[in-house]
């Protein structure tokens, strides 16, 4: 139990920072207030949403609080490539009937800006992922007693997140929902699964490991937490809560399936990503080729996606889930966190 007194957090169960506006100030404050860690996603948000979606937390809670951004990535593209792409998703999302069309950079917020509001804040905990972080901003987050959490794939990505001198390492397994965490090396050389990835990192980590994907009930606790985890992060889990910022019948989805029928895939972001299998999807499969860079590619599916939630079209939106989405229960967060400490038995 040594990282959740370090958090400061009565029960080692962390909400996901789900990108794209699934956790809203009040799931996160709900989960918080329950006695686990609620995370904001804050990959995509501005600067100034940032730090108002930061101050509704604190008007919700006093507990601890996470928040979460994706470390900067190289890419690589060309105006002919841009239009190529543009072209194939015109042509998988037909139905829309909207035109997709290039976009210039700057394709993601400023990472500078972004990360001068959650110091200026002085947040509780920082988690991230895509890579490592520059020295300087662990020096300037270790000044304001702030947590750091980073992300690993593989045995390679955690001894260098160790080596940074961060707090904790999520492990992320193969089952996980939403995007790859993966930073070195290729996607599909780190796809393992939770059971075999904890024990290694467990074995030669130090640092106090986190184990995330597929988790959805007390017995995945359990057994993350037997497996030599500090603690369990859990995403898809939250995502049907009352509270999630995602569509309703994004929410219906994940309540209506009864088995596993996720993919990984790179056709809304340009970034490996598990979730449901849908029309786009299928689309995009064939055309590969013209999938660009994170977070390019993502940037031109963004009106797609944008119509598609209007319209409540699930065919065109990104579906993230984890394989356990069958698991999923339709209820208020707190209430949720109250089963998971139950059927885990963690009331101590």
């Amino acid at each position: 139990m040594k990282l959740t007194k370090t958090i400061g957090i009565q029960f080692p169960i962390i909400q996901a920072p789900m990108a794209g506006g699934a956790t809203t100030p009040e799931l996160v404050a709900a989960v918080s207030n329950a006695g686990g860690l609620g995370s904001l996603g804050a990959g995509y948000m501005t600067p100034a949403d940032i730090q108002q979606a930061i101050r509704r937390i604190r008007e919700l809670t006093n507990k601890p609080f996470a928040v979460n951004l994706f470390i900067p990535q190289k890419y690589h593209v060309t105006s002919d490539q841009i239009q190529k792409a543009c072209h194939d998703i015109n042509e998988c999302c037909l139905e829309l009937n909207i035109k997709v069309e290039p976009v210039i950079e700057p394709y993601t917020p400023s990472f500078e800006e972004q990360i001068n509001i959650l110091i200026e804040e002085k947040i509780p905990v920082f988690s991230y992922t895509f890579g490592t972080l520059d020295p300087i901003w662990i020096a300037k987050f270790k000044k304001n007693h702030t947590i750091l959490i980073g992300t690993a794939t593989t045995l390679a990505e955690a001894q260098l997140l160790e080596e940074s001198g961060i707090d904790a390492i999520v492990a992320q397994g193969s089952e996980a929902g939403g995007h790859r965490g993966t930073f070195l090396g290729k996607v599909e050389d780190a796809l393992i699964k939770l059971s075999s990835l904890v024990p290694q990192l467990v074995a030669q980590i130090k640092t106090p490991i986190i184990a995330a994907g597929g988790i959805m009930n007390g017995r995945g606790i359990v057994a993350a937490l037997e497996l030599g985890a500090s603690s369990v992060q859990m995403g898809t889990a939250f995502l049907s809560c009352f509270e999630a910022g995602i569509p309703s019948v994004y929410k219906q989805t994940l309540l209506a399936q009864r088995q596993d029928n996720t993919v990984l895939t790179r056709a809304f972001s340009g970034k490996w990503a598990r979730g449901i299998r849908n029309k786009f999807i299928e689309c995009m499969d064939n055309k590969k080729i013209a999938i660009l860079d994170y977070p390019v590619q993502n940037a031109l599916t963004n009106a797609m996606r944008k119509k598609a939630k209007e319209r409540n079209d699930i065919n065109f939106m990104s579906l993230w889930a984890g394989q356990s989405v069958s698991l999923c229960r339709n209820l208020p967060a707190n209430k949720l966190m109250n089963t998971l400490v139950k059927e885990a038995g963690l009331i101590y």
